[in-house]
């Protein structure tokens, strides 16, 4: 049976089709070719497809025309398990021990001494329960500009009820670590705890305090509480281009590849799979025009709006690696 789901994209509730296939759900996406795959929002991370032939069957007999079936295998099922059409998905996960052997082992000095350097300016990091206060924290960081990593920031301008809907999601879930400077939140990780790993759902902090280094303590509490809980990963979903990908990996990521599979259902289906536009045509763009795409559209942005916080000089960050040396 076909029945309407709804997906917030950016915010924005947007209804999609969708197969129920037993106990899971497939959404049926795409404007050339319909692919049908679990919710990428949150299941697809949560969820394994165990028998592809049964829900292969099954879309093929749905009253929508679907022209693929998608998914992927998660961390650490990194081994391909069936002989479809497949491409490397690669997903940033943090491996975890205990607290010591990643703080001295895993990361980089810098971002060891960024660690260093949160403490020192005082910034107090801290797991906190969902609350009104807390919200209004979060509307802070929203709200102090309209761009981020070169781009709108789809959550500048919410109003308090729409934040406070949107963090409360999955709270059954999910913890909230913050971090506070003179009892100001000046940072905040929303992290929801999975059957096998915890998955960074939304990391952010307040670029004027950027010097303060909340981003580095955060991670850290992150794997400390999760080192407590015996959680074996962090994802920090998939892996990331530029300065935030150096950010992953500074702080202990490791670049997994796991199989993403692509089996076409139609004619149509395997047309496209030849011809590469299984991922639409945005996922057809060579990565290198991509990384210059999204680059002019930084720096359109960066022409359209005016910097609100200018970068900040480290002035403390020599004394740090003279101290490390």
């Amino acid at each position: 049976m076909i029945h309407q789901e709804t997906i917030r994209i950016r915010g924005v509730p947007v209804q999609f089709d969708a197969v129920r296939v037993g106990n899971q759900t497939f959404i049926i996406s795409g404007k050339f070719a319909k692919t049908a795959s679990l919710r990428r929002d949150k299941n697809e991370w949560l969820e394994d497809v165990h028998n592809p032939e049964e829900i292969i069957r099954a879309l093929k007999a749905a009253r929508v025309k679907i022209d693929f079936l998608r998914f992927w295998q998660r961390v650490p099922e990194t081994e391909p398990k069936f002989g479809y059409y497949k491409e490397w998905r690669h997903i940033a996960a943090l491996p975890i021990e205990d607290y010591k052997y990643w703080f001295e082992k895993k990361i980089s000095p810098k971002a060891r001494n960024k660690i260093r350097k949160s403490e020192k300016f005082g910034v107090v990091i801290r797991e906190r329960e969902f609350s009104d206060e807390l919200v209004h924290g979060i509307m802070g960081i929203f709200n102090e500009s309209p761009i981020r990593r070169g781009k709108p920031f789809w959550h500048y301008g919410k109003d308090f009820d729409t934040v406070k809907k949107e963090m409360s999601l999955d709270m059954n879930e999910s913890i909230f670590i913050a971090a506070h400077h003179n009892e100001q939140l000046i940072g905040f990780i929303k992290l929801l705890l999975a059957d096998r790993y915890a998955i960074i759902t939304l990391i952010l902090d307040k670029m004027a305090h950027r010097d303060k280094a909340p981003m580095n303590g955060m991670i850290a509490k992150a794997v400390e509480i999760c080192a407590q809980r015996q959680i074996p990963y962090i994802t920090y979903t998939v892996w990331r281009r530029g300065e935030h990908g150096q950010f992953q990996e500074s702080n202990g990521f490791e670049r997994i590849p796991v199989p993403e599979y692509f089996i076409p259902l139609t004619r149509k289906g395997a047309i496209a799979l030849r011809l590469g536009l299984h991922k639409g045509l945005r996922g057809s763009i060579p990565e290198k025009m991509m990384v210059r795409l999204l680059a002019l559209r930084a720096k359109w942005y960066s022409l359209r709006y005016p910097q609100q916080f200018p970068p900040r000089i480290d002035k403390t960050s020599h004394i740090h690696r003279r101290a490390t040396s």
